[in-house]
């Protein structure tokens, strides 16, 4: 079986100033464009990445090809969600630490504005621990 004809393709990213090589069998799009076309697919690679680490969606619920794409949807809603409260937020907070907020206060009666506002009273240092009389 004889080897498949690939053309390689050098890239700069000018933002980061990083060298790529992609191989490619198709020789009719420009280099730019092909280049192109794989950094949007690291995009959507690294946004799935995101979303199996920060939903803990490792294991799919059902076998059926549309419960495999709802959970994939409702996951993808979910985040794209949480990130949007992340931009409007003032907190500096990462995605995950919001979605580990939501987790653990998911059963409480608090309003989303209340659940991510930092909390306004200090803890004192010397309250900052658990103490125990011996």
């Amino acid at each position: 079986r004889k080897a498949p004809v690939l053309r390689r393709i050098e890239y700069r990213d000018q933002q980061s100033g990083k060298h790529f090589s992609f191989l490619s069998n198709n020789f009719h799009l420009a280099a730019s464009t092909i280049a192109a076309i794989y950094k949007d697919r690291w995009k959507v690679e690294l946004f799935f990445k995101a979303i199996k680490q920060n939903l803990k969606l490792k294991a799919f619920l059902g076998r059926s090809r549309n419960a495999i794409q709802t959970q994939i949807w409702i996951a993808m809603i979910a985040y794209l969600l949480v990130s949007f409260a992340q931009h409007l937020g003032k907190t500096g907070w990462t995605v995950q630490r919001l979605l580990r907020i939501i987790q653990v206060n998911l059963f409480e009666r608090r309003t989303l504005k209340a659940l991510f506002s930092p909390d306004k009273i200090p803890i004192k240092q010397e309250e900052a621990q658990m103490s125990f009389l011996l």
